[in-house]
């Protein structure tokens, strides 16, 4: 031992030194290298430092800022939507400032610029990655022309909740299609070429945690144990690293104790020695002297250490950086190398951008609200709807029916853009009831809104809605939540329909009788427990975006088979919540054949009479509508399901074939969904796990037989020693339409 060991330190001195060798031959590090020789340590400190507003500068720029970018002290501008500011402010850092160094404008463009496609949650009901990676070019393309080069997009935070109202922006609460989106959302944003003008850099947000949130309350506590962290709410943003994400944004939250602006585990161990990502980490806004009321850090100067020693590289708005850094380098307190790390990081995105060669937008005004992007954002529209309820085939509405068009969101332009649209314009919007009346001639609409808006409490109008349904032969009622009711810091304890629109539907069932089309637009799964039963079909629209309308209206007329999928699961009732399809199974699982409901308690029961499984009393264990649900126009069978193998080694691979029929009379789309399920690990395993899916267009009494391949990394899981292990036992396969309704197969790994 005494002689290997000494050959071991050679060893490993040598691949040090050719590791050495290797990045100071990379080009890219070299010219980082050159400026980096010549930046002082203000002019370093200047890079960490994004400055901004939470509103459009108006009037003309500040002596103040331009001076700041004049020295270098300034390395991100956040929301200067001023074309000629922008024009202004890149010329002065790159004529006038010590180096040279080129700033980047930042956006929040969440879904997108001018054209906005659904919510991020109603474009994860399409489950389709490439509809959604076209929707993020159509931004990328729009806002780069106004010089936004870097956006806060894609928000990857699975959720559980529907409380929370960042479930907006969220992927859903399944960690495999939130990763199939993630990279579509990269690859859209950035596009084919970093250098290209119209290419926008993606920014993976918010690491990590944000969206287990206590109680879906916004900015708040997160307790995820690691093996839940790693298996459940790391594997998006993984897969945004592997697509060539450049950014990474820190959460408000903190996790396990820890404020993740301050978390060094995730930045430093997660983040860049595990994962080797080597773009750089933006703070959300405040977020590192919001650790101070965290109670993580004593001040300002603390928040700054804490921050840049876990591997905040730059700090949004706050600047506790600008004010500390220096003072905490020439105490010794950080090292130096530390502050040259995150800046080499800055740097090396903004020449990957092309910035140093191209740093000046280059307008292109007419592609903005494109007879293009306008149809990309229909098309995202159309997918996103899901068909919850359909009672004897209501819809599609009959050729010479009459409507009635009532509720609050029938003519909301500005509410159905949704969410967190800082660029887009109500204007632009076309409307549902806009797009009724283009597609059906005058004597067949009856208009009456009944409600002013989502929150209205008044019942002043409710007659004239009830009239307009009496002359009607079907009613029409676009109902949900205003978007202002989304979003961040817009998290809600009862999400039902707000304001008076249950009393209204109520109302028009009792005094009319007539049919009753329920279309939600909100930006959450909405509790329909006391209205269920009085609509006759539900389709949940989100917030569709610029074209929301003439989507309705093409799936109400029939012109399009509703084709999209819930993301997540929508529960039943608020005391439902957090609900999610992959559940552990617990030592008392609820079962169907065994389950007492409240009202079928004998009275004076004796206590353990009922058993004791996990469920409630009154809501059971089934959610409303289970993850992957959506109905269509027409029906589908799956049938002969069949596994290649009975067995997988470990470097081995599954075929799963079975037979898809379109037993209807229209063409449809089917989203094929595979779960699989572990059955005994040494950590419980989720009673069901996406693991595939396809979506299938087939024609009327049309059968394919589909084959997906499961490889033995999709049964791989993270233990408690945090390895990514495949562990032998009994697997299960399962294929259907949805987490509930599935075929299923055994299996075992030898």
């Amino acid at each position: 031992m005494r002689r290997i060991i000494p050959l071991f330190i050679i060893t490993v001195s040598l691949f040090g030194c050719e590791s050495s060798q290797q990045v100071s031959q990379d080009p890219l590090e070299q010219k980082i290298d050159s400026i980096m020789s010549k930046m002082s340590l203000t002019e370093k400190i200047g890079q960490t430092a994004q400055r901004g507003t939470s509103s459009r500068i108006k009037g003309a720029l500040s002596e103040e800022l331009k001076t700041a970018v004049r020295e270098g002290r300034v390395g991100s501008l956040i929301n200067v939507m001023n074309k000629d500011f922008v024009d202004e402010l890149q010329r002065i850092a790159v004529e006038e400032s010590p180096n040279g160094i080129p700033l980047i404008f930042a956006r929040d463009v969440i879904h997108g610029f001018k054209t906005i496609f659904p919510i991020p949650l109603g474009q994860a009901a399409t489950w389709n990655p490439e509809l959604v990676e076209a929707g993020a070019r159509v931004a990328a393309v729009e806002a780069s022309t106004y010089g936004v080069r870097w956006t806060f997009a894609p928000m990857l935070d699975i959720s559980r909740d529907p409380r929370w109202g960042r479930i907006a922006e969220s992927p859903g609460e399944d960690p495999f299609l939130a990763s199939e989106l993630s990279a579509a959302y990269v690859k859209g944003f950035q596009g084919d070429d970093l250098t290209d003008p119209s290419s926008m850099v993606a920014c993976a947000k918010h690491f990590v945690g944000y969206g287990a949130a206590e109680g879906g309350r916004d900015y708040n506590t997160a307790i995820i144990h690691e093996p839940l962290l790693r298996n459940v709410y790391l594997p998006p943003f993984k897969k945004a690293i592997d697509a060539g994400v450049q950014t990474f944004m820190s959460g408000f939250n903190e996790l396990n104790g820890v404020p993740v602006s301050g978390n060094q585990f995730l930045l430093d161990q997660v983040l860049r020695k595990e994962w080797t990502f080597d773009g750089f980490v933006v703070s959300d806004w405040n977020s590192v002297t919001e650790m101070i009321a965290h109670g993580y850090c004593a001040d300002e100067k603390d928040a700054a250490y804490k921050a840049a020693r876990a591997g905040v590289d730059m700090e949004m708005t706050s600047q506790s950086y600008d004010n500390h850094l220096h003072e905490l380098i020439d105490e010794g307190k950080l090292d130096v190398n530390q502050l040259d790390r995150m800046v080499r990081a800055i740097l090396r995105v903004k020449f990957r951008m092309g910035l140093f060669e191209q740093p000046y937008r280059i307008d292109n005004e007419e592609v903005v609200l494109s007879e293009d992007h306008l149809k990309k954002a229909k098309d995202a529209a159309l997918q996103s709807i899901v068909m919850l309820k359909n009672e004897e085939d209501i819809l599609p509405l009959k050729t010479s029916q009459k409507v009635a068009v009532i509720g609050p969101l029938a003519n909301a332009p500005l509410d159905q853009l949704g969410t967190w649209i800082f660029d887009g314009d109500q204007d632009d919007s076309v409307t549902p009831l806009t797009s009724l009346k283009e597609k059906l001639t005058a004597n067949r609409v009856k208009v009456a809104a009944g409600l002013d808006y989502s929150r209205d409490r008044s019942t002043a109008q409710f007659s004239s809605a009830v009239n307009a349904a009496k002359q009607s032969d079907i009613v029409l009622f676009f109902a949900g939540e205003e978007a202002i009711l989304s979003g961040e810091a817009h998290s809600r304890a009862h999400i039902n329909l707000p304001g008076a629109q249950e009393e209204l539907i109520k109302e028009i069932r009792k005094k009319t009788k007539k049919p009753i089309v329920l279309i939600i637009q909100a930006g959450r799964p909405i509790v329909l427990e006391n209205i269920l039963d009085d609509v006759d079909a539900v389709l949940m629209a989100w917030h569709p975006g610029t074209m929301g309308g003439p989507a309705i209206v093409d799936v109400l007329l029939g012109d399009y088979n509703p084709s999209g999928r819930l993301p997540v699961t929508w529960p039943k009732s608020v005391g439902q919540v957090p609900i999610y399809y992959n559940y552990k199974n617990t030592g008392r699982p609820a079962r169907e054949e065994s389950f007492v409901g409240i009202d079928d308690i004998p009275i004076g029961a004796w206590q353990s009479s009922l058993g004791n499984n996990s469920h409630y009393l009154d809501d059971g264990f089934r959610p409303q509508y289970p993850f992957g649900y959506g109905l269509s126009y027409t029906s589908f069978e799956y049938d002969n399901l069949k596994v290649s193998e009975d067995s997988l080694n470990s470097n081995g691979e599954l075929k799963v074939s079975f037979e898809l029929t379109n037993t209807g009379v229209l063409p449809g789309v089917e989203t094929v969904q595979l779960y699989i399920r572990d059955h005994v690990g040494t950590i419980t395993r989720p009673v069901k796990e996406l693991k595939k899916f396809q979506r299938v267009v087939l024609n009327p009494k049309e059968t394919k037989t589909l084959e997906l391949t499961l490889s033995s990394s999709d049964l791989k899981f993270y233990n408690t020693e945090n390895e990514f292990v495949l562990e032998s036992g009994q697997f299960s396969v399962f294929v259907g339409a949805n987490a509930q309704n599935t075929m299923k197969k055994d299996f075992w790994v030898r």
